[in-house]
């Protein structure tokens, strides 16, 4: 059985972690499908939108293996398998990819189930929209075992939520319930566990209706635009409105407005 499930429905991706008996727990071969879905998924036209979830109920996933994946990454033991070796010849590379560091054009709506701590939350700060369950944890406790978050959250987390609750998850290691998450703004939604992936899909499938140009555009400028000056910024949204305004789509839109009729929307 594979570790990560991938589907497509209509233009929505849908990629599930699947080691629910370790919480979904990332090793090197789940590193590599992950980083090879999200590239191919970027490349590919019909898909106009993702959702990433963790199978079971238990958990989305509880970060990388701490008794196989960061063992190698820390040098504590050599690669036994080809993903591992694979995983520490692109280092960073894969990691950046498979965590969504790396930049993915397209939204990614998270379904978080239970546990998403360390690499789980991590995760997700890569993700545009998130769902999570009622029971739904969050957390960075990696101090606690002498290493750092390093997977996007020293650089991300600050910037998504206030610098002081950041700094209190990434410096303490103690974790954040569901409630707090929806406070805090780290997620949109807190639904239940029936509801979770059907509402993460209504998300996706709404954005995947629009025009995908016009959405990646638009993802694109808000987040190169992080952190720059306004004077800045908006040359990256004069450039989204100049790369959107003449395509076929752009057209679209409007006509089929005033023609109270559904847009269709080609992706040109």
């Amino acid at each position: 059985m594979s570790v990560l499930h991938t589907e497509v429905r209509g233009h929505v991706g849908i990629m599930t972690l699947n080691r629910p008996e370790k919480h979904n727990a990332m090793d090197a071969e789940m590193f590599v499908r992950m980083a090879e879905t999200w590239t191919a998924w970027s490349l590919d036209s019909n898909v106009r939108c993702a959702v990433v979830t963790g199978a079971g109920n238990k958990a989305f996933s509880v970060g990388g293996d701490l008794g196989t994946l960061i063992p190698v990454l820390t040098g504590a033991r050599p690669p036994q398998n080809d993903y591992e070796t694979l995983l520490l010849e692109s280092h960073p590379k894969v990691r950046d990819t498979a965590m969504l560091r790396a930049y993915f054009p397209k939204p990614v709506v998270a379904a978080i189930n239970g546990f998403c701590v360390a690499g789980g939350t991590e995760f997700i700060q890569g993700t545009d929209i998130r769902v999570c369950t009622e029971n739904a944890t969050f957390g960075l406790p990696e101090v606690k075992r002498a290493i750092v978050p390093a997977g996007g959250s020293l650089t991300r987390l600050s910037r998504q939520i206030p610098f002081a609750k950041a700094m209190e998850l990434i410096l303490t290691g103690n974790p954040m319930s569901a409630a707090e998450a929806l406070q805090y703004g780290l997620v949109n939604y807190v639904t239940t566990q029936d509801n979770l992936l059907y509402k993460a899909l209504e998300i996706a499938n709404e954005i995947s209706a629009n025009g995908p140009l016009a959405v990646a555009a638009a993802k694109k400028a808000v987040i190169q635009s992080s952190g720059l000056t306004y004077e800045n910024a908006y040359v990256l949204e004069d450039e989204a409105w100049d790369e959107v305004a003449s395509t076929e789509d752009a057209k679209e839109g409007p006509i089929a407005f005033l023609e109270k009729r559904p847009a269709v929307y080609v992706g040109r």
